[in-house]
């Protein structure tokens, strides 16, 4: 029995080689089509999986920041509560990502309750550590000579730093 698509199979084998084993069932009818050999896209199909014609893709992993509990969440002292009587009592920070095409930035900010007003922040390519201890060395540094001790509030929905994490967030700089 004289297989009748022999011919079909040895142009798609030598078109997916000739495209570093890139080139799906679309692409290759389309190049199948620009010789003028007309055949069925499910055909196609079926017959690049008898090849074993696979082609390459790469996994795309989404960033997650979640990397478990290391530590017990701190008391939520400012139980959504979000206005201050006074500058620098309470105040608020996150992690926010733009997407730009040179590819993604993130941004941390410390925001004064008070008046909303940003009371410094750090921009990076990636969400770590660095990011957020630049920001908060900024902060600490602009409460140096005043003794004032704000509530830091994180999105995690705790607070991260109260009277006594204070003093070991002065202590580290």
């Amino acid at each position: 029995m004289t297989d009748k698509y022999a011919d079909v199979r040895q142009a798609m084998t030598d078109i997916f080689e000739r495209n570093y084993r890139c080139y799906g069932y679309r692409r290759i009818h389309a190049s199948l089509s620009d010789r003028s050999v007309s055949i069925s896209e499910k055909v196609i199909r079926r017959l690049m999986k008898q090849e074993c014609l696979v082609a390459a893709t790469s996994k795309r992993r989404r960033y997650g920041s979640y990397m478990g509990e290391i530590s017990p969440a701190p008391d939520n002292l400012l139980n959504r509560e979000f206005s201050a009587e006074a500058p620098n009592e309470k105040w608020l920070t996150d992690i926010t990502e733009f997407q730009i095409p040179a590819g993604k930035v993130y941004l941390s900010p410390m925001i004064d309750c008070f008046d909303g007003m940003v009371v410094s922040w750090s921009i990076g390519t990636r969400p770590n550590a660095e990011l957020v201890n630049t920001m908060l060395d900024a902060a600490i540094n602009k409460l140096a000579a005043s003794g004032e001790r704000p509530m830091i509030h994180s999105d995690r929905g705790g607070t991260i730093v109260g009277r006594a994490g204070w003093r070991e967030l002065r202590r580290r700089s």
